[in-house]
This record gives C-alpha cells, sequence and structure tokens, in this order.
C-alpha cells in the first residue's frame, strides 16, 4: 500500500532502527547469513522468500528465531502451523511500518494457506560462520 500524502516515507535509518529495537527482545540474537520458511506436504516443498547472503530483509529473521526460540544455530527446525501463523502476525506492523507488502508476509502467509493433511513446516537457518 502506498501512503497517503498524510504520510511520510520511513527512512532508512528509521527502518534500521525499528529493526534494532526488535532484534534487542531476542537475547543473543545474531543476524542469519540466510534464511527462509517452507512448507512440506504430500507433493513436496514450497518455499518462502528465500533471503541468501548478504539480503537485506533483516526484520523476517528476527521475527522467525523470536517465534522458534532459536539463535545462532544453523539447522533445519520444524514449525507448526501456529508458530509460522504467529510470526506472520508478527510481522504485520513492519509491513504497516514501510507501507509496502513485506516480500516475507506475502510469501509467508502464502504458505498459511491451502495447508494439505500432514503438512509440516520448516525454517531454514544459517547462522554466522556455522554454514
Amino acid at each position: 500500500m502506498l501512503p497517503s500524502s498524510n504520510d511520510a516515507w520511513p527512512t532508512d535509518e528509521d527502518l534500521r532502527a525499528a529493526y534494532a529495537r526488535f532484534a534487542a527482545r531476542i537475547p543473543g540474537y545474531v543476524q542469519p547469513t540466510a534464511y527462509t520458511l517452507a512448507r512440506r506436504g504430500p507433493d513436496g516443498l514450497t518455499v518462502g522468500h528465500l533471503n541468501g547472503p548478504g539480503g537485506e530483509h533483516k526484520l523476517p529473521a528476527a521475527v522467525l528465531a523470536l517465534v522458534c526460540g532459536y539463535v545462532n544455530e544453523t539447522g533445519v527446525f520444524r514449525l507448526s502451523r501456529d508458530q509460522v501463523a504467529e510470526a506472520v502476525e508478527l510481522l504485520a506492523p513492519a509491513e504497516a511500518a514501510i507501507h509496502w507488502e513485506h516480500p516475507n508476509l506475502w510469501s509467508w502467509r502464502g504458505l498459511l494457506t491451502a495447508v494439505e493433511p500432514g503438512s509440516s513446516f520448516l525454517a531454514y537457518y544459517v547462522a554466522p560462520g556455522r554454514g
């Protein structure tokens, strides 16, 4: 959604400050080098937005760490549908703050739709220096 004439675009500094405030809520959090969220169903793997090394979307990685309860660990982590829904809810205010649909939010929201019986969610997380 584009801002109205009464809204101001956030600056890069605003976004960096918002990220720092959010990440500070997670004891010991270190930004991963890469991460993604995926749904594994009967017909294979559906991958949400992939953020590779040098990627710009830092806030969603912090959201995953907060929801999943892991930090500084490289691996694949199984999540429940409720945990993924919680991550989407935590991202919604960030989406509003940047006046644009966040790529992680629309892809993660998409993973929550049409969930086949027996599906599971997986978070792939690569910690710095441990990939």
